[in-house]
């Protein structure tokens, strides 16, 4: 069990936004969510999974939506009452009720800058600890992309709650896939927005079906680029190494687009290369998180790898979709869990997910001329 810092927590969302590969949230929002909890003094804990009490009760709190929010300050939305208290506490407390019950903690629903947040956010304000665990391992588009589906775990009853006061239960859904068309059809008509919680059970019957020690993981990420970025070393090269993987590009940002799709921020982004890659081309499709790389317009790398973007002055992980035109930016590669690269892993979430008619190949560096 471990009382984590705010200088901490700063380290361990730096790790989970590069873990992010583009999606899960800004940082700055996850941030500024543990600073109010750190100005209440309320204790924030991370306790090892081996550590749970078999018998306690968890849940799996989160936010879905584009990571463009503009939609929000259209007209419909403008006579609809706007929560004081962020969704995320009132889907908590209903869940509670629903299940009359109350929870030990809580499991992050991806690696990402404000997705781990609201996991500990909800977790410190409820008097609760966050688990060293979690079902993806890095940040992914859909509910589907994650160890509890492929491990067939009920998601429902789900609680969602929206910024306009409104919350929704959802008492039984046939899996994971039709939850995720549930609550995105709702999230489309939050403004893209909403908070949800799900996966609520015992520890016994979900420590098989997450992937263990992923917080240490980005903690050890943040830590490593922060100290990289404050020394004067070269920040990608760091993670690179921490995280067993490499950097695949370096170069600088000429052309980006993004547009919000069913309730997905789909897009491209396209990278001149520098040094090395001086006269070659990189392009990474997006939906959320990036999910496919193309050097000179030929595959290069796919989802379920990890495909990171860090800005090489601010040595800052960049988020989808904020980026500037002359950007200079390296573009780190890590490994994917390895639960998602076995046969049912890749067929939720390997390269026919994003459009790509090839085998999945783990990515590995090429010779650049």
């Amino acid at each position: 069990m471990k009382q984590l810092s705010l200088a901490d927590m700063q380290d361990l969302l730096l790790g989970c936004t590069i873990l992010g590969t583009g999606g899960g949230g800004e940082m700055s929002e996850g941030l500024a969510l543990l600073e109010d909890v750190y100005h209440k003094g309320l204790p924030v804990t991370l306790v090892s999974l081996q550590e749970a009490p078999d018998d306690a009760m968890v849940c799996t709190p989160y936010l879905l939506g584009a990571l463009d929010l503009s939609e929000k300050r259209q007209p419909k939305y403008q006579r609809l009452p706007q929560s004081e208290a962020p969704a995320i506490c009132a889907a908590y407390s209903r869940l509670e009720q629903h299940l009359n019950t109350t929870f030990y903690g809580t499991l992050c629903c991806e690696m990402g800058g404000s997705n781990t947040a609201v996991a500990f956010y909800t977790a410190a304000l409820n008097g609760g600890v966050v688990i060293d665990a979690d079902p993806a391992g890095r940040a992914v588009p859909e509910i589907t992309h994650s160890t509890y589906y492929l491990n067939n775990l009920p998601a429902a009853p789900i609680v969602a709650a929206n910024t306009f006061d409104e919350v929704f239960i959802v008492e039984h859904v046939k899996d994971d896939l039709r939850a995720e068309q549930l609550m995105r059809a709702l999230c489309q008509e939050s403004a893209n927005d909403i908070a949800c919680i799900d996966h609520a059970m015992k520890v016994k019957d979900i420590k098989h079906a997450v992937i263990e020690g992923t917080l240490s993981k980005a903690w050890k990420l943040g830590v490593t680029a922060r100290q990289a970025q404050q020394k004067g070393r070269d920040v990608a090269s760091s993670i690179a190494l921490m995280g067993n993987g490499f950097v695949s590009f370096r170069g600088d940002i000429e052309h980006f687009s993004f547009d919000t799709q069913a309730g997905f921020t789909v897009g491209d982004v396209k990278i001149s290369g520098t040094g090395k890659f001086a006269h070659h081309c990189y392009t990474l499709a997006v939906k959320n998180e990036n999910l496919v790389a193309y050097f000179d317009g030929e595959l290069d790398v796919t989802i379920p790898d990890l495909i990171c973007v860090i800005d090489t002055e601010t040595g800052l992980p960049v988020t989808n979709p904020h980026y500037h035109k002359g950007q200079s930016v390296a573009v780190i590669i890590l490994p994917a869990p390895t639960e998602f690269t076995t046969p049912r892993g890749l067929s939720v979430f390997g390269p026919a997910y994003a459009g790509v008619d090839a085998p999945y190949r783990p990515a590995s560096p090429r010779n650049v001329a």
